[in-house]
C-alpha cells in the first residue's frame, strides 16, 4: 500500500505546481464545453478520497459537511471560490493524503462497506478504496491538464 500512498501525494504535489501560477479568476473559469473548473476539480479530489476511504469504512470525514455537499460526486460549481477557501482547500489537499496513510498504519480502517463506483468497479476493502481513488486522482488530473489549456 505505501506505493498507493506515495502516488497520491505525488500526484497531489504535482497537481498544485501545475497550477500554481494560475489566478483565482482562472482556477473558477468554467471554459465552454466544461461542467466545472479547476477548484471545484481539486475540492472534488479531496472531498472524493475521505469518501471513499473514511466515509465507506464507517468513519467520519475529516472535512466539512458543508464541503462534502459542494464537491462530492455529482455537484457542480455553484459559486466563486474565494482566495481564502482555496488556501484552506490546499491545505486539505496535501495534509489529508499523509493523514489517511497515518491512519491506515495505525489500522483504524476496520471495517469497509460494499460500494460499486460509476465505472462498475466494486470496492471491498480500504485497499480497494485507496487503490481507486489513485485511479480518480489521474482521470481528474487529465481533466484540470486539460482545464489549464483554456483558462
Amino acid at each position: 500500500m505505501q506505493k498507493h500512498f506515495d502516488i497520491l501525494l505525488q500526484t497531489r504535489e504535482l497537481l498544485l505546481k501545475t497550477t500554481e501560477h494560475l489566478s483565482m479568476e482562472q482556477l473558477n473559469k468554467i471554459p465552454q464545453g466544461f461542467k466545472n473548473n479547476i477548484a471545484w476539480n481539486i475540492a472534488h479530489l479531496t472531498v472524493t478520497q475521505q469518501l471513499l476511504c473514511y466515509k465507506l469504512s464507517g468513519l467520519d470525514c475529516l472535512v466539512s459537511e458543508e464541503m462534502i455537499a459542494n464537491f462530492q460526486k455529482g455537484t457542480a460549481p455553484n459559486n466563486t471560490i474565494t482566495k481564502e477557501e482555496f488556501e484552506t482547500i490546499k491545505e486539505q489537499f496535501l495534509r489529508l493524503p499523509l493523514r489517511l496513510e497515518e491512519d491506515y498504519n495505525k489500522g483504524i480502517f476496520k471495517n469497509y462497506n460494499e460500494y460499486k463506483t460509476s465505472v462498475n468497479i466494486t470496492l471491498n476493502s480500504i485497499e480497494d478504496g485507496v487503490i481507486f481513488n489513485t485511479y480518480h486522482e489521474g482521470i481528474h488530473l487529465g481533466i484540470i491538464l486539460q482545464l489549464i489549456k483554456f483558462v
